[in-house]
C-alpha cells in the first residue's frame, strides 16, 4: 500500500507518504494558515503521490461520529478561521481517494500500539503535554470517542496549596492545560521552560499537576501504560518525580503489576516523535480495508 499521512497541528500541517508497516518514505512541513491558504497547499503535496488512502490526525475539536451531516468537520477550535470546516470532505473530494480521520492524539495512540513501544496492549493513553495538553486513549484494543472524543486536557485540577496561578485557560482556568501547558510555565515563571531546566522548584510543581492528572485517569481509563509526549516532556527529570508522585496519590489503593513496574509503566513517546504521523498511516490502512 502507498499511503499519506496528514498530522494536522494548530501551527503546522505534517504531510508524509509511507506504508502499512510504517515506514516513511517522505515527509514535508507546511504552515498551519487559514483553510483557504493551507489546504490547497496540503492538496497540491499530495496530488500526483498515488496514494490508496490518507489518514488525518487532526487539531479539534472535531466531528467523528460518522452518522452526524458533519462528520470530518473541524468543529469549535479556538482556531477562530477553522471552525466548520469540512477538513474529510475537502480531501476526499481532491484526492478521490479513502479518507481515515480521528484526532490528533488519537492518531499519536495509534501509532505507539500499531507501531511502538505498546504494541501488543489493548489499553494505552498517550498524553502531550506541550503548547495545550491533549489525550489519546485506546480502551480494550478501541479508540475513544464516546459522544465527541475525549478533551482529557481540560480535567480541573485541585491547585496545590503554594500556587497561587490561576490558570492560563480561557474556558476553564485551572484545568490541566491551564496550570501545566507549556504557557502555564512561562506565565507562572515568567519564563520559557526550557530556560528553567535547572530550578527544581519548576519541575516539582509540573510533575505535581501531571501525576494529579495520571492519577485520575488510572481511576478511570485503567490503562497498562501511559505515555508521556510534547515538548514539556523534553524535560527528562520529570519523569521520576512524576512516577513518585502518582504512587503517592494512588497511596496504595489500585495494585498491580503495571504500578509496580512503573517505570515501564509511565513512560516518554517511542518512536523519536512520528508516533502522529505513523498512527495517521495506521488510520488510512484502516479506512482502505473498512
Amino acid at each position: 500500500m502507498r499511503l499519506g499521512a496528514l498530522e494536522a497541528g494548530g501551527t503546522k500541517m505534517v504531510c508524509a507518504i509511507g506504508n502499512e508497516q510504517g515506514e516513511i518514505f517522505e515527509q514535508v512541513s507546511i504552515p498551519t494558515e487559514t483553510p483557504e491558504i493551507t489546504i490547497p497547499r496540503i492538496i497540491e503535496y499530495f496530488k500526483d503521490k498515488n496514494i490508496d488512502a490518507l489518514g488525518i490526525a487532526c487539531f479539534g475539536p472535531i466531528e467523528l461520529n460518522r452518522k452526524s451531516e458533519k462528520y470530518g468537520y473541524i468543529t469549535s477550535t479556538p482556531k477562530l478561521a477553522w471552525r466548520d470546516t469540512p477538513i474529510v470532505q475537502r480531501f476526499k473530494e481532491a484526492l478521490q481517494c479513502p479518507v481515515g480521520f480521528d484526532t490528533d492524539v488519537n492518531g499519536s495512540v495509534l501509532g505507539e500500539v500499531t507501531f511502538g513501544q505498546a504494541k501488543g496492549k489493548r489499553s494505552v493513553m498517550y498524553i502531550t503535554i506541550g503548547t495545550g495538553v491533549g489525550a489519546g486513549i485506546i480502551s480494550e484494543g478501541n479508540l475513544v470517542h464516546g459522544m465527541l472524543h475525549p478533551e482529557a486536557g481540560h480535567m480541573l485540577m485541585i491547585p496545590r496549596k503554594d500556587d497561587h496561578y490561576e490558570g492560563f485557560c480561557v474556558y476553564h482556568k485551572n484545568c490541566f492545560e491551564g496550570m501545566a501547558a507549556g504557557p502555564a510555565i512561562e506565565k507562572r515563571w515568567g519564563k520559557k521552560g526550557v530556560e528553567l531546566a535547572d530550578n527544581k522548584e519548576v519541575w516539582d510543581l509540573e510533575a505535581y499537576y501531571i501525576a494529579q492528572a495520571i492519577c485520575n485517569y488510572i481511576m478511570v481509563v485503567s490503562p497498562e501504560m501511559v505515555i508521556l509526549g510534547g515538548g514539556v516532556m523534553h524535560q527528562e527529570q520529570l519523569f521520576p518525580l512524576i512516577r513518585e508522585k502518582v504512587l503517592e496519590m494512588v497511596a496504595g489503593y489500585i495494585q498491580t503489576k503495571e504500578l509496580a513496574d512503573i517505570d515501564h509503566f509511565i513512560v516518554p513517546a517511542s518512536l523519536h516523535d512520528d508516533q502522529g504521523i505513523m498512527g495517521c498511516l495506521e488510520l488510512a490502512r484502516r479506512e482502505l480495508q473498512n
